[in-house]
């Protein structure tokens, strides 16, 4: 027996149910970013290793999934390196292109590379698929969509809040409760200058982003291992594990960076952003823990998590200021969020909240009596598919039995029979699979019915 072909670990195929479902979520995803004015484009899946590497941290650059080089990638490598078995070296010399692993990095080169083309502030948003050489496990996958909103162009601490509110709109529609932290990376620099560890500052952010998953001893631990002394980490504590209203917490944090410019800069700009989110549905929280290991945030940090579900971050970002310039383009400041769909696909199953008519693909079957009564049912059929109406036709003049178990597993709500009775009459029998109720109607009144 032939053995059955598999997919990689960390991927997934989609049938049609679940294409009906994502599809759900980025249509109202994308609806909401165009009602903030955002718009689309897309970027190659293959990017150069030159875009991609040093933008992600060293932890983020492991996890890239590198291309290696068409044709005879190895007559460049002699037989002593190959002996020498140094795996960066090798794909440096091997590998010229790498899968992206984020849409934010590329968005970034696309602007540097588009720049006389694009109206600033230029809102972008854009969902695709990213790859990160990641161990699979459940609501992490190495194969996954995000859909992106950006920015650019501008430093108003305004663009911070209309995410935020996006974030909010779309959870709201999709009917999930959320928490939406909040910190920034000005902060975490202040409190890395307060406690002596200014040059720790990437080892201190790495380490507190884990409290969630490995606990405060082993953030400690880890800490330890960056060579942070003892008296560094003690003055950290009540920091990290700072408790209160968020006004309560910003009050005592800025009193702690009183010395720091820097870190009180980032108090203010957390208080304006927070401001102005007062009336949102879901709960919004300042959480100094929150540090976002990507080295590029340089202001405000966000992260959203379900509440009536366990699956880590399903949405977040932050403000980079930095980041064009990596590619040449000093100066000009952005911020963005990402929506992680897989995850958002996983809280909507396990809290069922896909509404009915989002999976529901055709909404009309006609059944299939004979080439008669096919002939009959085609101009029916075309002159409610022409009212929006999703229908087909059975193909084959099958026994009814079959044709209504096709129906069944489609889940489709209503079918439409036409034997000579109907077809003497000018009419059609349209059946509620759902109630079972049934009624001869003329094609109009088929059409009003299934309007509403």
């Amino acid at each position: 027996m032939a053995q059955k072909p598999s997919i990689p670990k960390g991927t997934r195929d989609f049938g049609p149910v679940e294409m009906a479902k994502r599809n759900y979520i980025f249509n109202t995803i994308r609806s909401v970013y165009e009602l903030y004015g955002f718009q689309q484009i897309e970027t190659p899946a293959q990017e150069t290793l030159a875009t991609l590497m040093g933008k992600y941290g060293e932890e983020g650059d492991k996890l890239l999934f590198k291309i290696l080089n068409s044709g005879d990638y190895l007559s460049k490598i002699d037989d002593e390196e190959l002996k020498e078995r140094n795996t960066l070296r090798l794909a440096s010399k091997i590998c010229e292109k790498g899968l992206r692993y984020d849409l934010t990095v590329p968005f970034a080169r696309y602007v540097v590379m588009h720049r006389e083309e694009l109206q600033l502030p230029f809102k972008r948003y854009q969902v695709q698929p990213v790859w990160r050489a990641d161990r699979p496990q459940k609501g992490r996958y190495r194969e996954f969509y995000q859909f992106d909103g950006d920015v650019v162009g501008s430093d108003s601490l305004l663009n911070e809040v209309e995410l935020m509110q996006i974030v909010d709109t779309v959870f709201s529609r999709f009917g999930v409760r959320v928490q939406i932290k909040i910190n920034n990376r000005k902060i975490l620099t202040g409190i890395a200058e307060v406690i002596g560890a200014a040059d720790k500052i990437v080892d201190i952010t790495v380490a507190i982003d884990k409290l969630d998953k490995i606990g405060i001893d082993n953030v400690n631990a880890e800490l330890r291992e960056d060579g942070l002394s003892e008296e560094q980490i003690q003055k950290l504590q009540p920091i990290i594990m700072l408790e209160g209203s968020n006004e309560q917490k910003l009050n005592t944090i800025a009193e702690v960076l009183a010395s720091s410019e820097t870190g009180l800069k980032g108090v203010e700009e957390t208080k304006y952003i927070l401001g102005y989110l007062t009336s949102l549905n879901n709960e919004i929280q300042l959480d100094l823990t929150l540090a976002r290991g990507l080295s590029y945030y340089t202001g405000a940090i966000f992260e959203v998590k379900a509440l009536d579900t366990p699956m880590g971050s399903i949405s977040g970002g932050g403000r980079y200021d930095n980041l064009t310039g990596i590619f040449g383009m000093p100066g000009l400041s952005g911020v963005g969020i990402s929506f992680g769909v897989d995850r958002i696909y996983d809280v909507l199953n396990a809290l069922d909240l896909y509404p009915k008519d989002s999976v529901t693909t055709t909404q009309l079957l006609f059944i299939n009596f004979g080439e008669r009564e096919t002939a009959y049912c085609l101009p029916i059929i075309n002159k409610v598919r022409a009212k929006g109406i999703r229908s087909e036709i059975y193909p084959d003049a099958s026994k009814m039995k079959k044709q209504m178990s096709y129906a069944n597993a489609k889940q489709i709500p209503f079918v439409a029979l036409a034997g000579e009775s109907e077809i003497n009459e000018g009419k059609v029998t349209l059946k509620n699979m759902e109630t079972g109720e049934q009624q001869m109607v003329t094609p109009d009144e088929l059409i009003e019915r299934l309007s509403k």
